[in-house]
């Protein structure tokens, strides 16, 4: 960027800044409605502390005893304080937290996406991959035909035997006999052992029994599941083992409630998933050789989402419907859900319906349908937080129709400390609309940049290399984090009757004894204020002006956030004092666009720099 290029743009920017400036200033002198008075003494709006040892200053007001008590801060919610306008519906225009219902998501799953449920009840159980069976059997594992099984004898006679259990269910061992074993738990098969021995072996006989493998069966899968066929396992796998080995219920034709276990040409057991699902229960089958898992078609499928703990796709139990109070019972509405929008289908014809939770559970929902539990109840109070010099407290909880001027009274602070004239709120709506401006300002510069047209080939390269150096500012621009801030007092220091928000940040800074000197002066510094100074001493104790400097275009921002452009003003303590760059008038009309988009992003996130 060419030298006079940068003085052009800093220029504009001292422009701009003058206008916006005194915008604010010319608004702050039509003057605020005064607040609520505080104690007597005190200053406006506040509930003042007097010092205690140790501090500074804060002799007692004119009138007033010698020794006086701390105020005692009423540390109920502000809602709780009686009055005759109590428990009657506010009268006004809504806020934000009246605009409708509004979705809540579970304080352990905070980062859920607001929506449809996509995910089918109880898909996870076949999302991991295939376990391979295992010989050594679970102790619940009944013998059967076909197991082997190791047997070892010491003491007063020494003897081992791995032998496999015979189709009559008995193991031989010798001089012992058969030992009948078939319908045995595995957990129960070194005392049934051990018993057979000791019949013929009274003492002095050690016994070990442990079942080495079962037998190797085939499974056929089938039904609604991913991959159909005939799978391998042992006996003592479960039939959550086969239907994964399958690649599980298919989610959207499949059942989680009707799944059989047919042997030859009867059914054996019927399975519900969602019993094991919520209860852990699943029935204790023995697979064997040839058996058929059929999982069938799936039943009527109802959707829950919104402010509920369980966001998934519910099965019926029957085919074309599910009640109303089976989805709360299997969703969980939070406490927050108080009402509900249903939407479907009926008679070919969409379907949708508002009502509260209580009213859905008397309601048949059909297949397809989908549940959307809201909290469609205003909040009556509002959460404000203060920061900054105050004594306490540090959070108030308020009625939403209180102003500031009426929390001020509720927040003691030290006088000697806190400079009550310069609080000032931040306000998290307002950060965002102070981004939006900003992201629409660097929009209409980087329009004007790129759609410029240029007369000769010169005139192009030039804009070319300055249209790379903006680009680059713009970059670094659209990361600035407004902050936010609202003016909140006037000029002879008495709050604004302005309604807060949800969320608003009350700022009480402390007292400073200096001023801060900045801009187009050639060392920038905070000089201590001394009454009586005018603005042009604090600049001269700041090294003076600079080549670009005038008297004529100071700015004095107060602590609360206000502009002054006014160069007769005298600095207070605390404030800042700004000497803005002198702007040619001739090049006004070219730096504009660029000029709005630096002032825009200044003024949002109080930076001013050279």
């Amino acid at each position: 960027m060419r030298p006079d290029f940068r003085r052009v743009v800093a220029l504009a920017g001292a422009m701009l800044l003058l206008a916006a400036g005194g915008a604010l200033a010319q608004a702050n002198r039509g003057g605020l409605p005064p607040g609520i008075g505080g104690v007597p003494g005190g200053l406006p709006g506040f509930t003042s502390a007097p010092p205690g040892p140790g501090t500074m200053g804060g002799a007692p007001p004119v009138g007033t005893p010698a020794t006086q008590p701390p105020p005692v801060f009423d540390r109920r919610s502000l809602a709780d304080i009686p009055g005759q306008q109590r428990g009657i519906e506010r009268l006004g225009s809504p806020t934000q937290a009246e605009g409708g219902p509004s979705l809540v998501a579970p304080l352990g799953d905070q980062a859920r996406v607001s929506g449809p449920a996509t995910a089918v009840f109880g898909a996870s159980l076949f999302t991991g991959q295939p376990q391979s069976s295992s010989d050594a059997p679970n102790p619940n594992y009944v013998l059967a035909p076909g197991d082997r099984v190791s047997v070892r004898a010491w003491g007063a006679v020494e003897s081992e035997i791995v032998g496999v259990i015979d189709p009559a269910g008995n193991l031989f061992l010798p001089n012992i006999g058969p030992i009948p074993l078939a319908g045995v738990r595995v957990g129960d098969l070194q005392s049934v052992v051990e018993a057979e021995i000791r019949k013929v072996y009274t003492a002095q006989v050690q016994v070990y029994a442990t079942t080495l493998s079962t037998q190797r069966i085939g499974v056929f899968v089938t039904g609604f599941v991913r991959q159909p066929g005939r799978y391998a396992g042992v006996a003592s796998d479960s039939i959550l083992d086969f239907l994964v080995r399958a690649g599980g219920v298919d989610p959207g034709r499949g059942s989680h409630r009707e799944i059989t276990l047919r042997r030859g040409n009867a059914t054996v057991a019927s399975v519900d998933l969602y019993r094991f699902l919520l209860d852990g229960t699943l029935p204790q089958l023995r697979l064997q050789e040839g058996d058929t898992i059929v999982v069938g078609r799936q039943r009527a499928m109802v959707g829950a989402d919104g402010a509920v703990r369980n966001n998934y796709l519910f099965e019926s139990t029957s085919r074309a419907s599910l009640t109303g109070r089976e989805l709360i019972e299997l969703a969980r509405p939070l406490p927050a859900a108080t009402n509900a929008v249903v939407r479907g289908v009926r008679n070919a014809q969409p379907f949708s319906r508002y009502m509260s939770v209580a009213e859905l559970a008397s309601q048949t929902l059909l297949d397809q349908d989908t549940v959307t539990f809201v909290a469609d109840v205003a909040a009556r109070t509002m959460r404000v937080t203060v920061e900054g010099s105050r004594l306490y407290p540090s959070v108030l909880v308020a009625d939403r129709d209180m102003t500031l001027c009426q929390i001020l009274d509720h927040i003691a602070v030290d006088p000697a400390l806190a400079d009550t004239e310069g609080v000032f709120l931040l306000r998290p709506s307002l950060a965002q609309s102070q981004k939006r401006a900003i992201d629409e300002a660097l929009d209409r510069l980087e329009r004007q940049l790129f759609l410029a047209p240029a007369a000769t080939t010169r005139v192009a390269d030039a804009r070319a290399q300055e249209a790379q150096m903006i680009t680059q500012y713009i970059s670094r621009a659209r990361r600035t984090q407004p902050e936010g801030r609202l003016v909140v007092m006037g000029p002879d220091g008495r709050c604004s009757p302005l309604r807060l928000e949800n969320g608003d940040i009350i700022v009480i800074p402390e007292r400073s004894q200096t001023v801060f000197v900045q801009g187009e002066v050639n060392f920038p510094q905070a000089v201590v204020w001394r009454e009586g100074w005018s603005a042009a001493q604090f600049i001269e104790a700041a090294g003076g002006l600079t080549p670009r400097g005038r008297m004529s275009t100071l700015m004095l921002r107060r602590p609360s956030g206000q502009a002054i452009l006014n160069p007769q003003q005298a600095p207070r303590p605390g404030d800042e004092l700004i000497v803005l760059p002198y702007l040619d008038p001739k090049v006004w009309q070219f730096a504009t666009d660029l000029v709005t988009a630096l002032f825009q992003v200044a003024l949002a996130a109080r930076v001013f720099r050279d």
